[in-house]
């Protein structure tokens, strides 16, 4: 499965990329692949490693915010390994036809 999932701290201001470092922290120590843009963290693994490593991301954003807003998609494909690079790898071979 692949999950993309973004974690905001609410009232803590404007700047909040050392909260969202401690989001993205968890998921690379997590040894799952995963890529991080602007807007999200894309996560793949089973299940269970994928929902404990979101769960963790935002307990470590709510240790230090009053609030924490979650957005999750996921992509429920069981059998489907190494989704993140070849998802896009399709895209490009696409483009590259065009």
């Amino acid at each position: 499965m692949i999950v993309a999932f973004s974690v905001t701290p609410l009232g803590v201001g404007e700047d909040v990329g050392e909260y969202v470092a401690d989001a993205v922290r968890v998921v690379r120590e997590s040894g799952l692949p995963h890529r991080t843009d602007a807007m999200f963290t894309s996560l793949e693994g089973e299940w269970e490693e994928c929902m404990d490593v979101v769960r963790r991301a935002v307990a470590a954003v709510e240790a230090r915010a009053p609030r924490v807003s979650l957005v999750l998609k996921a992509d429920i494909r069981p059998g489907v390994i190494d989704g993140l690079t070849a998802k896009v790898a399709t895209v490009d071979r696409y483009l590259d036809e065009g």
